[in-house]
């Protein structure tokens, strides 16, 4: 895991250096690399820093949180690998998927070491940077606004600050909120597992909303202004704190809705589990119907959030809103590590041959972390909407542009092309998974046919050669995505100019929320259906069982399908929605001055 990480961490430097150059070069020209103060944006009477001054700031700005985002990715993933040996071997005291017809997780199969790794660097180090980015945006985004309100106007440094102090009180209550699930409400069976996870986010969410209240009560003044779109608007202090709120319950209804719709425990996983009588198709049919529907709810939610948010607070609500939902993210975070870590415990203990009541305890965890993890994702996808917007409204302030109307041409073309911005970008994440995956069956299945006693058990395999094939394959597949997402602002931008701009971050926006939560939901239903019919601990389960049975192996290509939908699609979309947005706030200045070249020209 860790070899992997070094190798993307080289190529993700170099991006690093020549962005930061980009940025600093097209910042520095909007006044021609001027040195001298130019006027304050929140008041034409005072003098501010000069282009080059900002430019130098931006540069260095970038650079500090591209090193923290890479450093809480590295630190979640080491903690993640210490974590997998040690619950293999609590699990003694109490609480390449399938080749020759050997288990999973055995120690002959090649392939088995870069499945793990997969776990660590997939769904930790990459949710950890994911979310860590969803924070700083929103945290970002409300600063911006906050700026050019009555907190910076009149250098009210306390009010200013409001966006941190939300997540210093979040990180004490998930400290608090732990010591419910490791000292008072200790795990004694396997039924208490689930229940234990989903009451952290109750009791983070509670104590949270009591945080809030402090934190607005002591922090705000009874009544300030904040900047909406060229006015200023008056907002109390308890009108924010009900911003903060809504987006944090937004979160837990999101949350639970998650849950409903991917564990194994209530009626839609087990409808597609059932579908698996009549074979893998009907088993595809019924899973992407339910990830469909799992949409619908969370739409409103994030809807409610809006609208109460912006109404109360303009732009500035709807950042502190998503900070709201992301106020209790170290719980988050936690309980969506908890599945990958179970997952490779299990495959630890697999690979050590140790006893498979060890297995059954793991895979016990396991199927909770499953659940877990999709909650984890819609957490992610939720925020995200909201820090996308927040970061649009920013973008929207900073371009000088008053309104943006869907009418005119310039907006609506750029509307329908974001719009098929995030099928694009899925289409190419998919397809490289496949092409991935297709080099290490291949591999795996020419180790052996050409290593005399690999399938015996009497020599080890050549896991290097595969960990080696998902790194190449991994930093080389994410090269198009990654120029997608980070060319589409500046070429819009320089050649279309800021209304087509918000245009595309509006569409991109709104179709990619919808097929994130999808794809998540789908992927982790598919999953638990097999472990449904797996684990046969119900009459149902044990009709449709057991392993190797015909449902069975129909669930194991649903998983299958699923992998990429809930693993890199559906939370890679997060990325292409915010990353846009916070690339088009960077470069505002630039594209309001010199872009929309074509416009120009014709």
């Amino acid at each position: 895991a860790t070899s992997f990480l070094f190798t993307e961490y080289q190529y993700v430097g170099v991006f690093m250096i020549a962005f930061a150059i980009l940025i600093f070069v097209f910042l520095g020209s909007v006044e021609g690399f001027s040195t001298k103060g130019q006027a304050c944006t929140y008041d034409q009477q005072k003098m501010c820093k000069p282009a080059l001054a900002t430019a130098a700031f931006s540069t260095v700005s970038f650079l500090l949180g591209a090193i923290t985002s890479v450093l809480s990715g590295f630190l979640g993933m080491k903690i993640a690998t210490y974590a997998n040996a040690r619950t293999t071997l609590e699990a003694r005291k109490s609480v390449g998927k399938v080749e020759r017809n050997i288990p999973e997780d055995d120690p002959r199969n090649p392939a088995v070491i870069a499945d793990n790794v997969g776990d660590n660097v997939g769904d930790i180090a990459g949710m950890g940077s994911d979310l860590f980015g969803s924070y700083a945006e929103s945290s970002c985004a409300a600063l911006v606004v906050a700026s050019i309100s009555s907190f910076g106007i009149n250098h009210e440094f306390t009010s200013m600050l409001y966006p941190l102090l939300i997540s210093s009180i979040g990180i004490l209550v998930c400290l608090i909120t732990t010591l419910f699930a490791t000292d008072i409400f200790e795990v004694k069976a396997v039924k208490e597992i689930e229940p234990s996870l989903k009451k952290q986010l109750i009791i983070s969410t509670v104590l949270m909303t009591v945080g809030i209240a402090i934190v607005s009560w002591i922090g705000l003044p009874s009544s300030f202004t904040i900047y909406n779109f060229g006015a200023q608007k008056v907002v109390k202090n308890w009108q924010l704190f009900l911003c903060v709120a809504v987006g944090l319950w937004a979160g837990l209804i999101i949350g639970f809705v998650t849950e409903y719709y991917t564990s194994n425990a209530y009626s839609p996983v087990q409808d597609v589990a059932d579908s698996c009588r009549t074979g893998a198709a009907t088993n595809v049919i019924f899973g992407l119907a339910l990830g469909y529907k799992s949409v619908i709810i969370p739409i409103f939610a994030i809807a409610v959030s809006i609208f109460v948010s912006f109404s109360f607070a303009a732009m500035y609500g709807i950042a502190v809103a998503a900070l709201g939902m992301l106020s209790t993210i170290a719980t988050g975070l936690a309980i969506d590590a908890y599945g990958p870590i179970s997952d490779n415990a299990g495959g630890i203990a697999e690979m050590a041959g140790m006893s498979h009541r060890i297995r059954e305890r793991t895979d016990a965890l396991d199927a909770a972390g499953n659940t877990t993890a999709a909650i984890g994702k819609g957490f992610a996808i939720g925020s995200a909407a909201l820090v996308s917007l927040a970061l649009f409204g920013a973008f929207v302030s900073r371009a000088g542009i008053t309104t943006v109307d869907v009418l005119t041409p310039k907006v609506f073309i750029g509307l329908i092309v974001g719009a098929m911005l995030p099928y694009w970008f899925s289409a190419m994440t998919m397809k490289s998974v496949g092409s991935a995956a297709l080099k290490m069956v291949e591999e795996v299945r020419r180790q052996f046919n050409t290593i005399p006693g690999l399938m015996e058990g009497t020599t080890k395999p050549d896991y290097a050669t595969c960990v080696k094939i998902s790194t190449d394959a991994s930093i080389k597949e994410m090269i198009p995505p990654g120029a997608l997402v980070m060319l589409t602002p500046l070429i819009v931008g320089i050649f279309f100019g800021v209304e087509t701009l918000s245009g595309v971050l509006a569409g991109s926006l709104v179709s990619g929320v919808q097929i994130a939560i999808s794809a998540s939901n789908t992927g982790g239903a598919w999953d638990n259906a097999k472990k449904y019919i797996e684990a046969g601990a119900s009459e149902h389960a044990r009709t449709l069982g057991p392993k190797g049975s015909e449902p069975h192996k129909a669930a194991v290509i649903g998983d299958t399908i699923g992998d990429p939908l809930k693993d890199t699609s559906g939370p890679s979309l997060n990325i292409l929605i915010k990353l846009m947005a916070v690339e088009s706030l960077v470069f505002a200045p630039f594209f309001a001055t010199h872009g929309g070249l074509l416009f120009k020209i014709f």
